[in-house]
Formats: structure tokens, sequence, C-alpha cells
């Protein structure tokens, strides 16, 4: 039998963090530290009002839950921004309706639900679609034409 882990989301293990300039950031992978399998849970603590989380994007098939656990983020969602205080909660469904970036200072508790295969995450801002495996990231800028590089050779005699 598994042991069930605990995790307090107020005394979290910092595991991992980021330091680029506007992206200054520690992180607790709570989903990670509790086994988890079928839902996705980081703790972003952002000590200013310059640092964000990521940049601008949305997800496709992963639906996401803000929970502010302390101070005041500010999250920019459908072209506004707007201050959040602890407690609030905002959910991000899949698709461009979900945009979204988390700016500090706070801390924010962060859920996702279950990926199901590779995910793609698109980045508005910068014209980008990152895919999680293999993890890669390509700009989205090239417009084509659906049926490129899809040609299939016809026969040279009838088929019958």
């Amino acid at each position: 039998m598994r042991q069930i882990e605990q995790v307090n989301i107020y005394k979290p293990m910092y595991d991992h963090g980021s330091i680029r300039y506007g992206y200054k950031w520690r992180g607790a992978a709570i989903a990670k530290q509790l086994h988890a399998r079928r839902l996705g849970g980081t703790i972003y603590d952002l000590l200013s009002e310059d640092d964000r989380t990521w940049p601008y994007h949305f997800h496709h098939g992963i639906e996401e839950w803000l929970i502010v656990l302390d101070g005041n983020p500010v999250v920019r969602h459908a072209g506004l921004e707007r201050e959040l205080k602890p407690g609030d909660v905002i959910c991000f469904p899949p698709g461009l309706q979900g945009a979204h970036q988390v700016r500090g200072p706070g801390t924010v508790l962060i859920l996702s639900s279950e990926p199901r295969g590779p995910q793609t995450t698109e980045y508005p801002d910068s014209g980008k679609v990152g895919v999680s495996h293999p993890r890669s990231v390509f700009r989205a800028s090239e417009d084509v034409d659906y049926w490129e590089g899809e040609e299939i050779e016809e026969p040279a005699e009838p088929v019958s």
C-alpha cells in the first residue's frame, strides 16, 4: 500500500525556481511532492511586482485554477489586468479564452487538470507554440495551406 503524502501550502518545500529577469520566482511542485497522478499543482512565490510566473499563454486540453495564498498578485486575462487578494480563485479554461499571466507580488497555487498525452501551449504575445513531448517551442507565424505537405502521388495507371 502506498503511503499518503502531505504538504502544507503555507509552508511549502520550494524545489525549483527562475532567476530570469522579469520572471523571478521560487516554486514548490506540490503535485510531484504528493505523487499525484491526475492533477498538477505548483506554488509560485513572486516577491516583486515586476516578476511574472510565465509569459502570457494558454493551454489546449488543460484547465488551470489559480488560488491566491498570500499578497496581491495581478492577473492578466482577456485583455485586462486585475489585482487579486488572498482567497481569490480563478479558472482558466482550455483555449484562447483561458489565456493568462500572473505578476507579483504574492504567492499563488496553480492547479491543472490531468494532461492526456502531449500538451500544446500557445504564447499570443510572441507568436509561439510549445509542445510538451518532446519539449519544443516553435514560431507559429508561417501561414500555410491545410493540405501543404500532405500530397499523395496519384498512380500513373488508373486503379481498377
